[in-house]
Order: structure tokens, then C-alpha cells, then sequence
């Protein structure tokens, strides 16, 4: 049994049936899923949850499907790492990493919301499902949709980095690349969604596929012993993930599961070449300004963002902050993930432990509170970002004394 009421628009609050729409038809606002918290508190606690698998449908009465899952069933449970060698490095007391790189089947948090996605899409009759990828969400869906038995049509822009195109190639969708931008792509998708029977999951199946993100906070919250940290740092793409952090939190809140009281404050991190989330709320602004975008970090390069307005908000209700990073500092904090934790991310990584850094110097975040960064996906998936900016390979011959020579010239 599902505890799903209805979906609710978010602007004017009137209510829908649980069908595959995303927008009302009244304001044009979007909708999000609406639950019965009073049947799920008689249904979950912390030693109900502690219970179930390590995956993320331990949550399930959170999340919007009616059945048994379908997808997904390897998600999630990610490692909350306290990351100690990155504290002392950067002065900090209490520092962890959320660290989806690892543990998913496409190796990003996408897994999680794609898992919701295609479990709804198949609660609704699909035999098709599709989404506009920036590259992460074409992989998951790509992967798990074969794996589901449905067909699937994949999206993207033309410029995507060539580890991605090949990363959701390998499980044969039939792989569309777009002239033009993410948000060119969406447009188009948008287009296609109304014309095709398809489930688009970040369109008109976007109202459930979002719940999937609130997983990661809740394993964040439970790894914590329910205690929720002081700052969680968050990469903004459409800006849904840390609206959607924000949201478990207040939900685990509501129904008693968290120890304490809610204290935590949502940080944005977006790359400099594409920051209109973190523009609007550093100007205290509540529109968000649609930016041309010019960066590194592709996976988070949406310049005109669905839930731009959303997560800011979230930032300034909970009393957070926004930071954007340049391209030489979304590398430089790969490289300092990797060498302090030995955790690989992508570019979106970067982006969020050089905001946090960031915010660390301007005293937005202060050295003793507990942290936690969000690390969304793999390193593997951009390679190409690191090309000429690591350390050197040394060459030998297959002696001794041309390693020792070697040696030499490094200084050993």
C-alpha cells in the first residue's frame, strides 16, 4: 500500500490525481507529491528502517509508488565518510562525504531517482521511458531501463564528453544527440512528451522521479544516528537535489525520527560558468536569471533551472548560503579529493568541495560545525577534465638504474 494522497501544485495548491502530469493547469506551476504523514508515523521509525535492506527502498513509505519496487533494488546506502586527512587539511572538526561515486550501478546519485522513475513508469503502463540528460541520468536510465525490459530513448547534447556518450551507448537506447544546449535538449523532450506516450522521467513523470533524492539525505540523517549536521553542501543542477535534501529532513522531522532539532542550513554549489541559482541568492534575489553555460562541469551545466526558485528558498529558509567555484577550482578540489580520501569525482564534486572551501573562508561555514558534502558521481565519467593537470608519468627503461635515475629526479 502506497501512502500517496495526491500531487499539489506548488503555487497555488490545488490537488491532482496521482497520473503521469507535472504541471497545473490552472498557474502553470509545477506539481510535487503530497502524503499521508499521519498513516506513514504509525508505519516507519528509526528500528523499522534499521531493519530493512541496505538499499534505498528501506524508505519506502516516502516515496510516491503503490506497489513493491521495480527498479533499483541495488541502490542507495551509500558511504557517509568522515573524512578526517580533508578536515585537517582544511582546519575543520567534523567532515563527512556523502559519497555517491560509489556503490550505485551507474556510479551517481541518478540511480536513486531513476529507480523511482521507472518503478512509477511501470505502476502507470509504459513500455517506453526517456529522459534529457546533461550525461548522469543517461547513463541510470539507460542501465536500469534495460535492465526493467522497457524501451528507452536517450537525449543529450551533442558536446557531452565522450566517456559519457560511450558510459549510456553500451546498453543500446537508442541514444539521440541535440545541436545545442541542456536546455535546448529539454525544450525539445518537452516537445516530445507531448506527443509520444512515452515516460519522460524529468517531465512528465518528473513529480515522482524528484522523490528518489530524498534518499540521500535520509541516509544521511541515519548515518548521523538521526542527528542531522550543521551544514550539508549541495551541487545545484536543475536545483531539485538540495530542494529535495531539504524536504527528507523536514519529513523526518515531522514523523519523529530525528533526534533533536532541525539546525541544518542547505549550501549551493554551482560552477562559476553557470551559476544562476547561486547569483540569485547572493543578490537576494527571487528571480533566476537564465546564463548561457560555460564550464567544465557539464553534469551541473542547466542554465535555466526547473527548480531554480525552489532550492533557494530552501537555502534562505534554512539559513544557508550559495557559492560558485571556477573551472581551475572545480580541478584543483578533485585533485585534493582524491589525494586526501581517495575518492575520484567528477566535475560536480569538485564543485562542491571548492565551494565549500569557499564558504569556509568567508565564515559562512565555520571550522567546528559538522559538515556534510554532497559527492554525486564518479570520476571515471570526466576524465577529460583532468587532462594536463595532473602529476607527471615517469618513464623508465626496464633497469634498476634507470628507475634509481628516476628516483633522482624526484627529489627521493
Amino acid at each position: 500500500m502506497g501512502y500517496v494522497k495526491a500531487l499539489k501544485c506548488r503555487e497555488c495548491a490545488r490537488q491532482y490525481p496521482i497520473e503521469p502530469i507535472y504541471v497545473c493547469e490552472f498557474c502553470f506551476g509545477p506539481l510535487e507529491v503530497l502524503y499521508d504523514y499521519e498513516a506513514i508515523r504509525g508505519a516507519v521509525s528509526r528500528e523499522v528502517i534499521g531493519a530493512r535492506e541496505r538499499n534505498l527502498w528501506r524508505y519506502r513509505e516516502l516515496l510516491p509508488i503503490e506497489g513493491q519496487p521495480q527498479a533499483g533494488l541495488t541502490s542507495g546506502y551509500t558511504p557517509l565518510v568522515r573524512a578526517d586527512n580533508l578536515a585537517r587539511k582544511l582546519g575543520m572538526k567534523e567532515l563527512y562525504l556523502k559519497d555517491d561515486t560509489a556503490m550505485h550501478p551507474t556510479l551517481s546519485f541518478k540511480d536513486r531517482v531513476v529507480a523511482v522513475a521507472l518503478t512509477k513508469a511501470k505502476e502507470f503502463g509504459f513500455d517506453t521511458v526517456a529522459c534529457a540528460s546533461t550525461g548522469n541520468l543517461a547513463h541510470s536510465v539507460s542501465a536500469q531501463g534495460a535492465r526493467a525490459g522497457l524501451r528507452r530513448f536517450i537525449f543529450i547534447p551533442a558536446t557531452l564528453e565522450p566517456s559519457k556518450i560511450v558510459a549510456s551507448i553500451v546498453y543500446e537506447p537508442h541514444l539521440i544527440a541535440v545541436n545545442g544546449s541542456y536546455d535546448d535538449v529539454n525544450r525539445l523532450c518537452s516537445e516530445v512528451a507531448n506527443k509520444y506516450r512515452w515516460a519522460f522521467v524529468n517531465i512528465n513523470i518528473r513529480p515522482f522521479y524528484a522523490e528518489g533524492s530524498k534518499t540521500l539525505g535520509f541516509e544521511i540523517l541515519e548515518q548521523l544516528g538521526w542527528q542531522a549536521p550543521r551544514n550539508v553542501v549541495i551541487p545545484c543542477a536543475s536545483g531539485s537535489l538540495l530542494t529535495k535534501i531539504y524536504k527528507s529532513f523536514k519529513e523526518a522531522e515531522l514523523l519523529g525520527l530525528l533526534r533533536g532539532q532541525l539546525q541544518s542550513r542547505m549550501f549551493a554549489a554551482q560552477a562559476t560558468g553557470c551559476s544562476p541559482i547561486a547569483r540569485a541568492i547572493k543578490e537576494h534575489s527571487e528571480v533566476i536569471r537564465p546564463v548561457k553555460p560555460q564550464t567544465i562541469a557539464k553534469s551541473l551545466a542547466i542554465g535555466n533551472p526547473a527548480d531554480g526558485y525552489y532550492a533557494a528558498v530552501a537555502v534562505r529558509e534554512s539559513g544557508g548560503w550559495a557559492e560558485d567555484v571556477s573551472d581551475q577550482e572545480i580541478v584543483e578540489a578533485m585533485k585534493l579529493l582524491a589525494s586526501t580520501e581517495g575518492i575520484f569525482a567528477e566535475t560536480a564534486g569538485g564543485v562542491t568541495l571548492a565551494a565549500t572551501i569557499k564558504l569556509l573562508e568567508t565564515g559562512r561555514i565555520q571550522p567546528d560545525e559538522p559538515t556534510v558534502v554532497c559527492i554525486t558521481g564518479n570520476g571515471l565519467k570526466t576524465q577529460e577534465a583532468l587532462a594536463g593537470q595532473t602529476a607527471q608519468v615517469h618513464h623508465i627503461e626496464a633497469n634498476l638504474a634507470s628507475f634509481e635515475d628516476a628516483l633522482k629526479k624526484m627529489g627521493r
